[in-house]
């Protein structure tokens, strides 16, 4: 581990980790700033690197996160990454895979890391654990040359593009199931550096988004093909994330069902097929629900999460000419897939 001379940037969007209780339950609260440089004020804060604490003027309840926030924070790490070596973003959990996802793919090309964390506990609790991923998140931001989005949570450095919350209560709430962990912080801290991604010349793109461009449809036993037609039907759909069983499989039988999605691709709509399971990918073919997909022109999604395809989906369309989009959507970018 390097001795820590860098300086972080610390960007409090909201959620779990500065709230306060209220009548009503927890809420977002101002002023994490100072709560947080009083519980650092001990005599091991000099091994902290230099840091500095940027604080949203409207703080994000991550559960009503829109795609205009992932402009907003990207744009605030566009504009100060010259002036810091790292970054932590203070995020709540319920949508923290989705921004780490989306911030992975509007900041390709990084040197240097974005770390998002949060908690299950605010910090402002007795006890929690916000002061524990907080301080290993800045020892992994200031202390490893790691040029990637990532998440950390309960000791765990995840890929950010890879990462889900999969517990909604534990302290171990985030994995990363079809990768390996990036690092972990026990009594030592090990870096997997073999896992991460090559160091790049930033290209970034923050685009704004159009919050109707892509939407999931999830498949259930029974799931009328009245579903679909309402949810594509729409002018502004341009990508569907298309949830299926297994291996990719959709229940070909509803000859309804399979039509709409055939006519929603002939319109350009484009259609990218993950799994609901947790661990393996898509094998569109398999099995011959599958196949009928790859007639139809469906793209298959590899592994990618249902956070990070949703993600994608919505980066290559705000970003790529309509034509390009299904083929860009069908290779890895910056880790976010098996190829």
């Amino acid at each position: 581990m390097k001795v820590m001379k860098r300086k972080i940037l610390v960007i409090y969007a909201g959620g779990t980790i500065g709230m306060q209780g209220s009548e009503n339950g927890y809420v977002p609260v101002s002023g994490f700033e100072q709560r947080l440089r009083a519980l650092l004020s001990s005599a091991n804060a000099d091994q902290l690197p230099a840091l500095e604490v940027l604080e949203l003027e409207q703080l994000i309840d991550s559960s009503n996160l829109q795609p205009h926030h992932w402009t907003e924070l990207g744009g605030i790490i566009k504009a100060h990454w010259s002036q810091y070596d790292g970054f932590i973003l203070l995020h709540g959990t319920d949508t923290m895979a989705y921004t780490a996802s989306m911030l992975s793919f509007m900041l390709q090309g990084m040197d240097k890391p974005v770390i998002v964390t949060g908690s299950q506990i605010p910090l402002a609790q007795l006890r929690n654990d916000a002061l524990d991923n907080l301080l290993t998140s800045l020892m992994f931001a200031a202390g490893y040359d790691i040029p990637e989005v990532c998440v950390c949570f309960n000791g765990r450095l995840l890929r950010g593009n890879r990462a889900s919350k999969l517990k909604s209560s534990a302290l171990d709430a985030f994995d990363s199931p079809n990768y390996g962990w990036l690092g972990r912080a026990g009594i030592h801290i090990e870096l997997h550096a073999e896992r991460l991604l090559p160091v790049g010349s930033a290209d970034f793109n923050i685009p704004d988004f159009n919050p109707d461009a892509v939407v999931v449809l999830p498949i259930y036993p029974g799931l009328s093909s009245r579903i679909p037609r309402d949810l594509l039907n729409h002018h502004a759909v341009k990508g569907v994330v298309l949830h299926t069983y297994g291996a990719g499989n959709p229940p070909d039988a509803n000859p309804e069902l399979m039509a709409e999605l055939e006519r929603a691709v002939k319109r350009g709509v484009n259609i990218v097929n993950v799994t609901q399971c947790l661990q393996g990918q898509v094998s569109q073919g398999a099995y011959a629900t599958g196949a009928t997909l790859n007639r139809i022109g469906v793209i298959p999604g590899s592994d990618l999460t249902l956070e990070a395809a949703f993600t994608k989906l919505h980066y290559l369309i705000a970003t790529q000419p309509a034509a390009q989009v299904k083929e860009t959507m069908g290779r890895s970018l910056c880790g976010e897939m098996a190829e």
